[in-house]
């Protein structure tokens, strides 16, 4: 029977201190994490294991909805939408535009996340139909369905914009269905990524729970 790991510690984000006691032996274990402990946030599951572990483990029980940001613009949201899709097993998460974006908010779960990169959206759209997902547009525009009366395909794709201009012209036309955040205060809208983490948790309560 395995040996637990220093109690104090097991629940901090900041992470474990090396085994205490006989090593475990599972080749999911990383030896350099085992020796000198584990300061990654990752939940307690996934404690000393080495990324490629996590990655197969998470690759069993992915959600089976995806999630699509444009990025025009470089915005600094992209890396929490990133982290919430990780955080609620989205199975990947599509880049629509430049390649490179901003990973700072991400807090490194990209590494555990499968994120895919299409060059502009009629490459997005297309690999979409090729998959038979819906593409379900969060954006509140004109015509959109409020989100608490919107029934989720359990198979889709959530695509969101820009914070500030939102979703461009072209994401709007190809998405089957526009569906937007029901607000009560005097802002016009809510930040890219509280309206992202919004549209996965209702995704979740109509399909997990």
């Amino acid at each position: 029977m395995e040996d637990a790991p220093n109690p104090s510690n097991e629940l901090s984000t900041g992470g474990v201190g090396p085994w205490r006691g006989d090593w475990p032996t599972d080749s999911h274990y990383d030896p350099e994490l085992l020796a000198h402990g584990d300061s990654r946030n990752v939940i307690d599951r996934y404690r000393y294991w080495t990324m490629e572990a996590i990655v197969a483990d998470l690759d069993e029980h992915r959600n089976p909805f995806h999630v699509a940001i444009e990025n025009w613009q470089h915005d600094m949201n992209i890396g929490s939408i990133v982290r919430s899709a990780n955080a609620f097993g989205a199975e990947t998460v599509h880049i629509i535009g430049r390649r490179r974006w901003n990973k700072r908010g991400a807090m490194v779960t990209d590494r555990y996340q499968h994120v895919l990169q299409h060059p502009d959206v009629a490459d997005f759209v297309m690999w979409a139909r090729a998959e038979s997902l819906p593409i379900i547009a969060i954006d509140n525009v004109p015509g959109s369905v409020i989100i608490e009366t919107f029934a989720f395909p359990r198979r889709c794709v959530l695509l969101f914009g820009q914070e500030g201009p939102g979703l461009s012209a072209e994401a709007l036309a190809a998405a089957d269905a526009v569906v937007e955040i029901s607000q009560f205060g005097s802002t016009r809208s809510i930040n890219a990524s509280a309206a992202a983490a919004v549209a996965m948790h209702v995704w979740i309560t109509q399909h997990v729970f």
